[in-house]
């Protein structure tokens, strides 16, 4: 049986035997003089006060004044002290014994001390650490209690939140058995919870649990309940304090988000609108101005009124070359709407795609025939080696590679080269598409990626709304796959997407 009351018991056991071997050691064996016995017994009451306690050195000091006096004081075998000088040193050994125990017992307090405040000042530390990797609302009130009983060593801790009288546990649930209404009475009756003060007040109900207001100011926002440790008033209100300051900085965090996203949303929605404002004027002015032309010499069309003579009619050529016109606009047209709307959809990732072991060579050779008109100017040169199949949605990446293909061949000069190429890597495989075209600053090359971003030099040339090379990133991050440019002013740029190689071959 290992109680108090028992451990008691065998330390004055302990320390009686060993005050009466001391003494039995220097009065049979030892023969030591006066002084050798009082030092020793000082030594002996120094260690007690240093190990259990102020209570036992002082009692043995006591003790071993009796048997210093009867044993080692002349007329010996008396308590009867005949020589003065005697007196004076007996007096000295006693109150030597009980100032030093003294001593020794505040040392020991102020070390034990020490120490406590050191383990709950690491107790704080790691809280405040485990606290700050959490930087929204919903993680952090689902981390307090997990994160308080994980520092702490605790058996169980409740976090009560007024707001919707919601409570998080961690731990034994049959612990604190305590519901909402309870805790919402403590919450807001606790002292300390309803004052005008800034000094926290936690209380201890019963021996190992302990109940701390948490509050914003002067207002009550919840209580944190710690079961299974003792803690100081002081570290627990730090506890509380860190927790309130925990869910501030959360709180702050989300409404910085929230106005980040909210700033980011209005500004893409103004690129959008200039972007593609900018990019509907053009094909919309000239389906408008062919199609006023046809208008104007149909002569079937209404009469310009007298005054007017009427437009002679348009010979074939120029008919044909009018409707030519509207319709390429048009298609430009439903690109950009295309654009903007799949755009949209990956951005939701409201897309489905259709994952299957594909051919990168059957993808090349049928991008490479949608953009022939595109590519008519260029001398295209492909070198791809037999290589593995990729899972992939092949009409997604077929988007991909035309749009690199069209880009190279908008930003380059009329009968540059433009070579197409792929390789193996490991677990991958990489497909590029180079030019000789103007290149991109180093600065723009991870901005280009961008949702209606463009180039400065490329915006100043050629027309376009920033949207393909962004739709074509979120596609092949959708495929596990990647997207960069290597560029260099002047020299040409080289655009290559990996995608993870198939595990299984093609049918």
């Amino acid at each position: 049986m290992n109680s108090p009351r028992l451990v008691a018991i065998l330390k004055w056991s302990t320390a009686v035997l060993v005050l009466a071997g001391i003494v039995a050691a220097c009065h049979l064996k030892l023969h030591v003089n006066q002084t050798t016995v009082a030092l020793t017994l000082l030594l002996y009451i120094l260690f007690l006060a240093a190990r259990w306690g102020l209570r036992y050195a002082v009692a043995m000091s006591i003790a071993a004044t009796f048997l210093y006096n009867y044993y080692f004081l002349p007329p010996i075998g008396t308590l009867v002290i005949n020589d003065p000088q005697n007196w004076l040193a007996l007096f000295a050994f006693l109150a030597t014994s009980v100032v030093g125990s003294r001593l020794s017992e505040r040392a020991r307090e102020e070390a034990d001390d020490a120490r406590l405040r050191q383990h709950e000042i690491e107790i704080l530390y790691s809280l405040s650490r485990e606290l700050l990797q959490t930087e929204n609302v919903a993680g952090m009130l689902n981390a307090v209690a997990p994160a308080v009983m994980l520092v702490t060593h605790s058996d169980a801790v409740v976090f009560y939140l007024l707001d919707g009288d919601r409570r998080y546990l961690a731990g034994d649930p049959d612990a604190i058995p305590m519901d909402e209404i309870s805790m919402r009475q403590h919450a807001l009756t606790l002292p300390g919870a309803d004052t005008v003060t800034d000094t926290v007040t936690a209380t201890h109900f019963g021996s190992l649990e302990s109940r701390i207001p948490i509050r914003v100011g002067v207002r009550p926002r919840g209580l944190l309940i710690i079961k299974g440790v003792r803690l100081s008033t002081d570290t627990l209100e730090a506890i509380g304090g860190l927790v309130s300051i925990a869910l501030d900085r959360a709180q702050a965090l989300d409404n910085v988000t929230r106005a980040e996203a909210a700033k980011e949303s209005e500004r893409l929605r103004s690129l959008m609108i200039d972007s593609i404002t900018h990019e509907l004027r053009t094909p919309l002015t000239a389906i408008k101005a062919s199609a006023t032309t046809l208008l104007l010499h149909d002569p079937a069309g209404p009469s310009l009124g007298e005054s007017d003579k009427p437009a002679p009619p348009l010979g074939p050529a120029e008919h044909y070359e009018l409707v030519t016109i509207i319709d390429e606009e048009s298609d430009r047209l439903n690109r950009l709407v295309s654009e903007a709307v799949e755009m949209a959809q990956l951005d939701a990732q409201e897309v489905h795609m259709t994952f299957a072991p594909t051919d990168l060579v059957t993808v090349v050779d049928t991008a490479v025939r949608a953009c022939a008109a595109t590519l008519a100017n260029h001398d295209l040169h492909q070198h791809i080696p037999k290589l593995p199949p990729v899972m992939a949605d092949a009409g997604y990446i077929e988007k991909v590679l035309i749009n690199l293909l069209e880009n190279a061949a908008k930003y380059s000069p009329s009968g540059t080269p433009i070579f197409i190429s792929a390789e193996r890597q490991p677990g991958a495989v990489t497909l590029s598409v180079a030019d000789h075209g103007q290149g991109i600053d180093i600065s723009e090359q991870e901005l280009i990626f961008e949702r209606f971003y463009r180039a400065n030099a490329a915006s100043r040339q050629t027309s376009g709304t920033g949207m393909g090379l962004a739709i074509s990133r979120a596609i092949l991050e959708a495929h596990h796959g990647t997207l960069a440019v290597t560029s260099q002013l002047g020299e040409g740029s080289v655009f290559s997407f990996s995608l993870p190689v198939a595990s299984q071959t093609l049918v």
